[in-house]
């Protein structure tokens, strides 16, 4: 099997509640990009790569394109079934970028399940969870309508959630505390910055809901600050954006800076490089969240995946984005239910893109 043709297309993934809004940023809708290689043999894989803005982490939809395009010229002919040295010649065309890399690696794990008939989980090492917890986001705004929010998606029958601060530390402590008031007991809620505190407004937030059963989650954005929060915090932590390596997860756990992280595929470079921070966290027994920066169906059926493949004690939660969309891009994705959901049991994702939505490439290379 080899790689013939690798084609690009954009969709605008608007959001049903108007707008996400986190920390000091807040967007209507998000840009992502979804990647289909062809093959020889007639199979097709799919990917998608969908940052969170152009200023969350150092990733713009623009940047993805480009990127997947100069890639492109040195991946077509190759065998994509082939994940490591796929990923070893997309390292070597290209120095860091991961999040450009990430959909290229997820479409060629597409294609080695649709070719073996196998779902990606069983690719994965097996299915050792039956359903996949889902956290549902508590986007920023008014402490009152966050408050009302929570209790909107408890009746929906969310059991665990992220709400979004890290913008006024005042506000931010009335925030969390209108929030938690209405948790029901056994839920789980994390208060998540989004790297957006000063180290003094986290110390100072912390030491205010020291009282309140909740996670803290990346208060600041570099790992130095967070450890010293954590030092005032009674609660568990949850590093996200700082933990960009292998070696970050071996230094945070070294220096006990955190109970859980969050891992997002495509800040790791996709499933291949994902899976080996899966394995080590598993092993030292850190708490994974499994998710990405955003995306549509493609990226629900990766994250679904890939939580799959992981134990229930070790897996905290994912996310599934398609749920705040107004628009669907593939059939196939997870099925969610009750605060869960499940991959597909069909070979590789599962998932068939929507051409009518996804519209024609906007750019494509081949031989």
């Amino acid at each position: 099997m080899k790689i013939e043709r690798i084609a690009l297309y954009g969709v605008s993934l608007p959001m049903k509640e108007g707008s996400y809004s986190w920390s000091n940023q807040s967007f209507s809708a998000f840009d992502s990009t979804v990647v289909e290689i062809t093959t020889d043999t007639g199979l097709t894989g799919y990917g998608e790569i969908c940052p969170l803005g152009p200023a969350y982490l150092p990733a713009y939809a623009e940047g993805a394109r480009t990127g997947i395009m100069l890639l492109a010229e040195h991946l077509v002919g190759l065998d994509p079934r082939q994940v490591g040295p796929i990923n070893a010649v997309m390292d070597r065309a290209l120095k860091g970028h991961p999040y450009v890399k990430s959909a290229l690696d997820i479409a060629c794990w597409d294609l080695l399940g649709k070719d073996t008939g196998q779902p990606l989980y069983t690719l994965l090492g097996g299915k050792l969870q039956d359903s996949v917890r889902l956290f549902k986001v508590v986007s920023r705004a008014d402490p009152d309508a966050m408050q009302q929010r929570l209790q909107d998606y408890q009746a929906q029958g969310f059991q665990q959630f992220q709400m979004k601060v890290g913008a006024d530390a005042d506000v931010d402590i009335e925030r969390i505390r209108k929030v938690t008031s209405v948790l029901q007991p056994g839920n789980k809620l994390a208060a998540d910055a989004n790297c957006g505190w000063m180290q003094h407004e986290a110390v100072r937030v912390v030491t205010a809901v020291n009282d309140l059963p909740l996670y803290i989650e990346q208060p600041c954005e570099t790992y130095e600050a967070c450890r010293v929060v954590r030092s005032f915090s009674n609660h568990p932590m949850i590093l996200d954006e700082c933990m960009t390596s292998l070696q970050a997860v071996i230094q945070g756990h070294q220096d006990r800076a955190m109970d859980a992280i969050n891992l997002k595929i495509s800040r790791m470079g996709g499933i291949t490089k994902t899976k080996v921070l899966r394995d080590v966290c598993t092993t030292l027994g850190i708490i994974l969240t499994i998710e990405d920066t955003w995306g549509g169906e493609i990226t629900d059926a990766a994250i679904a995946h890939l939580a799959h493949s992981i134990p229930r004690e070790s897996h905290f939660q994912s996310s599934a984005f398609s749920e705040y969309a107004t628009i669907e891009i593939a059939d196939g994705g997870p099925v969610i239910a009750d605060g869960f959901m499940t991959a597909s049991s069909a070979p590789g994702l599962g998932i068939v893109p929507r051409f009518d939505v996804l519209g024609a490439p906007i750019a494509e290379y081949s031989a």
